[in-house]
Formats: C-alpha cells, sequence, structure tokens
C-alpha cells in the first residue's frame, strides 16, 4: 500500500520529530557549530607558515576533494534517515553502530576541554571591567613598599595567568587546590550550555542568533580598527605574500587537509543531528557548499584582522627596538638628542659600523627586523592554541542495545580518526 501510494517509509519515520523554524536558523546552528577558534586563530598561523598567500591553493583544493563531498553526505544522511548519529550508522548497518557511539564519544570529550577553554574566556571577560586592568601592572607586596618579586621577575601576564587565575604549585606531584573562582566560572559555562540545549531546538534555535552572528560583529569592529592602526600594511603583506616554493613539501598539503576537516567539524556528529531536524527533501547539497564556503571566508576575514593587529603590535615593538639602539649610539657617540630619525638609524649604523667597527660592537644593539617580532607573536600564538571545537552532542538517542560489533567498531574508531593538530 505505501509503495502504491508513493510513500516513502524512510520519509514518515518520526514523524512528530521537530523541525527548524526556518531554514535560516538551521545554516546558522551549522555555521555556528563549524566556525571555531581554529578558524580565528589556527589559519592565520598555517597561512603564514606555509607560504601565505601560497597556502591557499592546497586549502582550496582540500575543501573541493575532501570538505565539500564529507559535509555534503553528513548532511544527506542525517536529513534522509532523519536520526542523530548513533541511529544513524545502525540504520545503514548494524556493524557501523560503533562509528556513532565513536562521533559521541568525541563530541562528548571534546566539550569537556572547550568548556574549560570557555571558563577562561569569562574569567578574563570579567577581570577586564577592572582599571586598571590586573595583568597591566605588578601587586604591591604585602609590605606596600614595592611590588611582587615573582610578578617582576616573570611579567604582568604571566603573573596574573600562573599565579592569580591558576595559582600552579611549584611542582606536579603537589596537586594543590581547588580555585573556586574558576570553578564558579565552569558552573556558569555548563549551565549557560544546558539552557541553551534544554529544550532542543526549540530553544537552540533561538541563542543561535546571537551566538552565531556576534562573532561577526566583533570581527568586523576589530577589523576596521585595525586596519586604520599603523603598521597594519605590513601585517597583511606579510601574511599573503605568496613562497610557491614551500608548495613542494608535503606537509603543507597535510595540513590543509587536516584545517579544512576540524574546521567543518567533520565526523562529529553535529552536523547529522543538525540536518535530522530538516526537511527530507531539503537541498542539502546547495547547503553543504554554502556552509563550507561561509566557513572558509570566514576563516580568511579573520586572518585579515588578526594579521592587520598583529602588524600593528610587530610595528611597535620594532620601533621601540629602534629607539633603544638610537638612545645607545646617542650616548656613545654624543651625538644630540633627536639627532637620528628611525628612518635615518640604518644609515647611520651602517656608517659607524664602517668608521668605527670596535666602538660599536661594545654596545648593547639588538637586531630589529619587523619579520622577527611578527614570528615571535605567532610562535607565542600557536604554543597556547588549543585544538578547539564548537561543543556539540548528538539529539536524545532513543532506545537502543549495544552490542559486540559496536564495540568493536566503537574502539577502532579513535584508530582511524585523524589525531588533532
Amino acid at each position: 500500500m505505501a509503495q502504491a501510494s508513493g510513500m516513502d517509509p524512510l520519509v514518515d519515520i518520526e514523524d512528530e520529530r521537530p523541525k527548524w523554524d526556518n531554514k535560516l536558523q538551521y545554516l546558522l546552528s551549522c555555521i555556528g557549530f563549524a566556525v571555531g577558534l581554529g578558524n580565528i586563530w589556527r589559519f592565520p598561523y598555517l597561512c603564514h607558515t606555509h607560504g601565505g598567500g601560497a597556502f591557499l591553493i592546497p586549502y582550496f583544493i582540500a575543501l573541493v576533494f575532501e570538505g565539500i563531498p564529507l559535509f555534503y553526505i553528513e548532511l544527506a544522511i542525517g536529513q534522509r534517515l532523519r536520526r542523530g548519529s548513533i541511529g544513524v550508522w545502525k540504520t545503514i548497518s548494524p556493524y557501523l553502530g560503533g562509528v556513532g557511539l565513536g562521533c559521541f564519544s568525541v563530541s562528548f570529550l571534546v566539550s569537556l576541554y572547550y568548556n574549560t577553554i570557555l571558563l577562561w574566556v569569562l574569567w578574563f571577560f570579567l577581570n577586564s571591567f577592572q582599571h586598571p586592568l590586573p595583568w597591566s601592572t605588578c601587586p604591591l607586596d604585602l609590605n606596600r613598599t614595592g611590588f611582587v618579586q615573582e610578578c617582576q621577575s616573570s611579567g604582568t601576564v604571566s603573573y596574573f595567568w600562573y599565579r592569580q587565575t591558576l595559582n600552579i604549585t611549584s611542582d606536579i606531584s603537589n596537586t594543590g587546590t581547588i580555585q573556586w573562582k574558576l570553578f564558579l566560572c565552569l558552573v556558569a559555562c555548563w549551565t549557560t550550555v544546558y539552557l541553551c540545549v534544554i529544550r532542543g531546538i526549540e530553544s537552540t534555535g533561538k541563542v543561535i542568533y546571537f551566538t552565531a552572528l556576534f562573532p561577526y560583529l566583533v570581527l568586523t569592529i576589530f577589523l576596521i580598527r585595525g586596519l586604520t592602526l599603523p603598521g597594519a600594511t605590513e601585517g597583511l603583506t606579510y601574511l599573503f605574500t605568496p613562497n610557491m616554493k614551500i608548495l613542494q613539501n608535503p606537509r603543507v598539503w597535510l595540513d590543509a587537509a587536516t584545517q579544512i576537516f576540524f574546521s567543518l567539524s567533520l565526523a562529529f556528529g553535529g552536523h547529522i543531528a543538525f540536518a535530522s531536524y530538516n526537511q527530507p527533501r531539503n537541498n542539502c547539497e546547495k547547503d553543504a557548499v554554502t556552509i563550507a564556503l561561509v566557513n572558509s571566508m570566514t576563516s580568511l576575514y579573520a586572518s585579515i584582522t588578526i594579521f592587520s593587529i598583529m602588524g600593528f603590535k610587530a610595528s611597535n615593538d620594532y620601533g621601540r627596538c629602534l629607539d633603544r639602539n638610537i638612545l645607545s649610539l646617542i650616548n656613545e657617540f654624543d651625538f644630540p638628542e633627536l639627532s637620528i630619525s628611525r628612518d635615518e638609524y640604518p644609515s647611520v649604523l651602517m656608517y659607524l659600523n664602517a668608521t668605527q667597527p670596535e666602538r660599536v660592537a661594545r654596545l648593547p644593539l639588538k637586531t630589529c627586523h619587523l619579520e622577527d617580532f611578527l614570528d615571535k607573536l605567532l610562535c607565542g600564538l600557536c604554543s597556547s592554541l588549543g585544538c578547539c571545537s564548537h561543543w556539540a552532542c548528538p539529539p536524545c538517542l532513543g532506545t537502543w542495545r549495544v552490542s559486540s560489533h559496536h564495540y568493536l567498531t566503537w574502539g577502532s574508531y579513535p584508530k582511524v580518526y585523524p589525531r588533532r593538530p
């Protein structure tokens, strides 16, 4: 009868399943799930490390031949079968149920440390309302006659992070005590997540308008401000100047493919769950292309923003380095004050180095190159950057039974799952 009436049994599965209020909610949910800190921090770093503008070649090749096809598959199976990641893979084959469990496990583990990162962000956000900023100056010692020696030795930012925020111990054997201020921030983060997902897409769909669009507003504000700062041009030039020879290195292509994989949040199960709330005959091919392109354009947009600001900061550090060297030359050779400008410094140094090399060699002059300061900034960012993805969890699992082959595929999942960078 079903065949005669033209009904599709797969289409009629879970007729009572909730649906998105509109297409925009669905697109923003997928974009918000895909776009993360990897787009804002890791992509600019990879672009700088692997040949600047030349990195875009393997990046977009990986997007076309890896990212969009895999993304399309996830949206298609979720929309067609209208189940979460575990239910989808069990429907395809009972022996693939462990793949769904693997997606669930990865999403759960990522959510644990990602919310830890969110608590740090919340902690810094709350402290940013103080004036002056607590990480801008060293606190006074107990006698209030000077500054804390540890802060003066390590720096204000490091002291605020390691001592006032984390309060780390001297060695790993001493676990220390619970930092209640951070614990409360963590509870606040988890509570916020809970309130956003408590009613499924009914609540998530309303929140997503703010959570997905507000970061673009902030990026735009930073971009406008960054492009008006001195040194922004140098930063953008440094980012996008292509080095085509580096494309011969296989590592460049591997990093491009890895960035596409994790930037789109593939194999996390979140996109399968989002697509399951669509109408069965929704054009998921168009959705896959649109979301993937928005994700990649966001990476480029963030790169321009980040490097315009990095260029300004590096330009400032470069200027201070020149000022210290100019002051050393003025004191050593008894030049009048303000007799050497920053533009004149290279020619003056070259002349003195040719005429009086012994005296110049004794001076504590530092090598001042704008590229060196940019390198140091980027290396620092890369060191502190965690592998971050948005929190995701498949929808209600329903009634299911775990069998032996589920455990087998679940156990093999981490072995084939690519390592996070």
